[in-house]
């Protein structure tokens, strides 16, 4: 038993080391892409000791005392209400310090109070604009933290969690189960379905689609342990915009002719964001870019944002004092055929 427990300690360590393979790949491409600005990125990516944890509070078993205890200790709420379409149940505090709270436990029958979270992750989830009695699709759920954050700005009539990863999607099931009442979860569908196929599926059916992208996650990757993993993982990266496009493709057929939809990515990678919407826009005469530069505009206080070259793209990126990120957050829409 001690034998394990002294073994098990320089492997936690070694978990938290950065992975010199996915650096020097970063180094290469975010240095081209973003310029100077990738500086600051990288000595934040490389060092969680500076990440911050946003707070989303549960609606469904809300806390006010430990809203009253985020207040003195100087957390403030995200945007404040200068969204346009912010909703007033959604509840999120942020710290400009790098303080986390602990998570709270998993018990059976117990609503937890709290998410933790990238505060940036809410940003495609304002951006769907969901509405009370709307259909809606989260194409790629797990863990699980999006569609909590939908359920927070609304009550869809009907809302649809696909995760093809059989275990992502038990963590998927235990995210809703923890945090969203029963009567609820009677209008939640939870599916195993391959994205792409969902189309074929469920065809014009949903209102509102996001699009939550299996992506290059920048933030795990960099602290890979495995460093031939890691090589494995790169090499594989060139193929992720072809199944991101294939996964849009399906979302645009699930989705009703008027409807939106939002893609996102927690990467930095110019191929997995921007040019996967260029290509898609270039493809479809039936889906429009929506701009969101407004949303940039009122969110500069909290983030800080990348040029993308895109009005219907935004990109937040990892800054001194505003760790959020990276998170890219692309909005479309389906015309009406005539």
């Amino acid at each position: 038993m001690v034998l394990t427990l002294l073994k098990a300690k320089p492997e936690r360590k070694l978990a938290k080391q950065i992975c010199k393979v996915v650096l020097d790949h970063f180094e290469k491409q975010y240095s081209k892409e973003l310029g100077d600005a990738w500086n600051t990125v990288r000595d934040i990516l490389t060092s969680p000791s500076c990440w911050q944890y946003a707070v989303l509070l549960n609606r469904f078993n809300y806390p006010f005392e430990l809203e009253k205890d985020l207040h003195l200790k100087g957390y403030h709420s995200l945007f404040q209400g200068s969204l346009p379409y912010y909703p007033k149940s959604m509840k999120c505090y942020l710290s400009r310090t790098p303080h986390r709270m602990p998570s709270e436990r998993h018990k059976i029958g117990n609503l937890k109070k709290y998410y933790l979270l990238n505060a940036a992750s809410l940003l495609p989830v304002l951006a769907l604009e969901l509405k009370d009695g709307e259909k809606v699709l989260d194409l790629c759920a797990a863990p699980g933290g999006k569609s909590l954050a939908l359920l927070q700005c609304a009550y869809p009539g009907y809302l649809h969690c696909n995760e093809y990863d059989s275990l992502r999607l038990r963590w998927l099931r235990q995210t809703l189960e923890s945090f969203i009442p029963q009567p609820l979860v009677n209008v939640i569908k939870v599916s195993e379905l391959d994205g792409r196929e969902m189309g074929d599926a469920q065809p014009e059916t949903f209102d509102k689609v996001l699009v939550d992208a299996p992506c290059s996650n920048d933030r795990s990757w960099l602290f890979s342990s495995d460093s031939q993993k890691a090589a494995c993982r790169i090499s594989q990266r060139r193929n992720l915009p072809l199944l991101q496009i294939e996964l849009l493709r399906s979302a645009i057929k699930a989705l009703r002719p008027g409807g939106l939809l939002v893609y996102s990515t927690c990467t930095l990678s110019k191929a997995e964001n921007q040019d996967v919407i260029s290509e898609v826009l270039n493809s479809y005469s039936d889906i429009m870019p929506v701009d969101i530069k407004e949303m940039a505009r009122t969110c500069s206080q909290d983030f800080t944002f990348a040029p993308t070259g895109q009005e219907c793209g935004l990109l937040v990126i990892p800054d001194k004092g505003k760790a959020w990120g990276p998170m890219y957050v692309a909005k479309l829409k389906k015309s009406w055929t005539t």
